[in-house]
């Protein structure tokens, strides 16, 4: 049995794990996946060498290197709980889903353009454990199928919000309601929070959660972004904040469209 170490600096949330898993999926050398988030660490255990593990990973563009590679016994090797990742997939599926219906609506209630970026950002999530828990009983042409669908409804949904910003940007919109923009930040900040938690958690024995771990995460670095937009808001009472952070978070959803896009 082989044992390969590979550094990736740009693995930096849960959802990005599980587009390493689809892109990897269907090589039949492959034994086990170990994950370190917080480290942007992947173990590989596999019965013979293969090229075409690195090839797969270094096209996802998330700097995937090949650190070490080594011999291991068999014996070092624990097969993976498919039901117990089905159900953890599950957990984080619906907090995202559930939030992505949260945010889209309180961001049309609020006017608030970070809002409904940060909704599509949530729903891009949900497409990757989605995808993912599709793919366990699933052959690998229907798995691409749907991951270009739902890279390309992802990059539709993008470019409109992009589109309305700057419709906003030009226009005399309204200023966004600040106190919803911090409010519904602050529940989804907690919430990926808590799936990155559950993720982590299930991989380690440790029950307590660092703060190192919880920052490594895209999406919380997201939240941060329109909480500091709402309070922008407030002190300069001007919509463009809101504008600016929810052109960013759309940029970033197009960046993971793409990457969703490569899975195929």
């Amino acid at each position: 049995m082989l044992k390969s170490a590979y550094n990736i600096p740009k693995m930096d949330c849960p959802s990005e794990e599980n587009m390493i898993r689809m892109k990897l999926d269907g090589l039949n050398v492959i034994r086990k996946l170990e994950f370190d988030i917080e480290k942007r660490s992947l173990t590989i255990f596999h019965t013979d060498e293969d090229r075409e593990i690195t090839a797969r990973l270094e096209a996802l563009n998330f700097g995937a290197k090949l650190v070490n590679i080594k011999n291991v016994d068999d014996s070092e090797v624990v097969a993976e709980s498919s039901e117990a990742q089905s159900k953890l997939l599950w957990t984080v599926l619906i907090i995202n889903f559930g939030f992505f219906v949260l945010e889209m609506t309180t961001g049309l209630i609020s006017k608030s353009m970070g809002l409904v970026a940060d909704s599509l950002d949530m729903l891009a999530d949900s497409f990757v454990y989605g995808l993912s828990l599709w793919a366990v009983g699933s052959t690998l042409i229907r798995k691409k199928k749907v991951a270009r669908l739902s890279g390309y409804f992802q990059l539709t949904l993008a470019a409109l919000g992009i589109a309305e910003v700057i419709r906003r940007f030009i226009g005399f919109e309204e200023m966004p309601d600040f106190r919803m923009m911090i409010g519904i930040s602050i529940l989804a900040l907690i919430a990926n929070a808590i799936c990155l938690f559950l993720l982590q958690k299930s991989k380690s024995k440790e029950a307590h959660m660092k703060a190192s771990m919880i920052f490594t995460s895209n999406d919380v670095i997201i939240n941060a972004g329109v909480i500091l937009a709402g309070i922008l808001v407030l002190l300069t009472q001007s919509k463009y904040p809101d504008l600016i952070i929810g052109s960013i978070v759309f940029l970033i959803v197009v960046r993971g469209a793409f990457r969703i896009l490569k899975l195929g």
